[in-house]
C-alpha cells in the first residue's frame, strides 16, 4: 500500500534542466559548436564534475574565459528561472497526496540551498516533511542513499514508497531503492533509455493522483 509519494526536483517539479540545456547551447552556438543532447543527458539528475565549458574548449581547442561564460550563463538562466512556474499538475498533485493523508517527501542531487530556494518561491516548500539533498548523503543519484534516507525520514518502508522522477538516473536510483517509479520526462528527458518503471506520464495533467496510485498499487499486486 502506497503511503507516500517522494518527488524529484530538478526537471520534475520546475523544469530547470530544460533550460539549463538551451542556455548553454545558445553560448555554445556562439562559438560555432553545440552541445549533444545525448552527452548533456549523461549528467541530468546526478553529479560527475562534468564542465561544459572545458568540453566546448576542447571541441574549440582553444583556450576561453571560464569565469565570463559562467557568468553570463547564471545571467540568462537565474533570469529565465525567476519567472518559470512549476511544471503542470505538480501543484495538484501535491495538494492531492496532502489531502489524501499521504507523506510527502522530496529526494534531489542538487544542494539543500537551491532546492529550498525555489521551492519557497513557488510556495510549496511548507507540503514537505522530509527533504534530502546531496548535502546529507555521500552518494548522489544513481546512487539508491537519497532516496533510502527520504523513506526513513518519512517513516516508511520502501514498498510504501511511489516516487516521481524525470530522469533516467533518477529513476534507477529509485528502483535500486526498492521503490515504485513513475517517470514524468521533460524536454531534455523524453529521449532517454529508462530502465523499467512502474508507469510513465507525459505530463501529471494526464492523471490524477489517486488514478495513478491505484494503477501502481494494481501492477504490485498483480506481481
Amino acid at each position: 500500500m502506497i503511503k507516500g509519494i517522494i518527488f524529484d526536483f530538478d526537471g520534475l517539479i520546475l523544469d530547470t534542466e530544460t533550460h539549463q540545456y538551451l542556455v548553454l547551447q545558445e553560448i555554445f552556438s556562439e562559438h560555432g559548436s553545440e552541445l549533444p543532447i545525448i552527452r548533456w543527458q549523461q549528467e541530468i539528475g546526478t553529479q560527475t564534475g562534468f564542465s561544459p565549458f572545458k568540453h566546448l574548449e576542447e571541441k574549440l581547442e582553444r583556450k576561453l574565459e571560464h569565469q565570463i561564460l559562467q557568468e553570463k550563463f547564471e545571467d540568462k538562466y537565474h533570469s529565465i528561472l525567476a519567472e518559470e512556474k512549476a511544471r503542470a499538475g505538480v501543484e495538484d498533485y501535491i495538494k492531492s497526496a496532502k489531502k489524501m493523508g499521504l507523506k510527502i517527501g522530496l529526494a534531489t542531487s542538487s544542494t539543500y540551498q537551491w532546492v529550498s530556494t525555489h521551492l519557497k518561491n513557488l510556495n510549496l516548500f511548507d507540503y514537505f516533511e522530509c527533504i534530502q539533498t546531496s548535502d546529507d548523503v555521500e552518494k548522489v543519484k544513481p546512487d539508491p542513499a537519497l532516496y533510502l534516507q527520504t523513506a526513513l525520514g518519512l517513516g516508511l518502508a520502501v514498498e510504501e514508497c511511489l516516487v516521481f522522477e524525470d530522469s533516467a538516473n533518477g529513476a534507477l536510483a529509485a528502483k535500486r531503492a526498492g521503490m515504485s517509479c513513475v517517470i514524468v520526462p521533460n524536454q531534455v528527458t523524453h529521449t532517454m533509455d529508462f530502465c523499467a518503471v512502474e508507469h510513465r506520464l507525459e505530463s501529471m495533467t494526464d492523471m490524477l493522483l489517486k488514478d495513478v496510485i491505484e494503477h501502481v498499487s494494481s501492477s504490485l499486486s498483480n506481481r
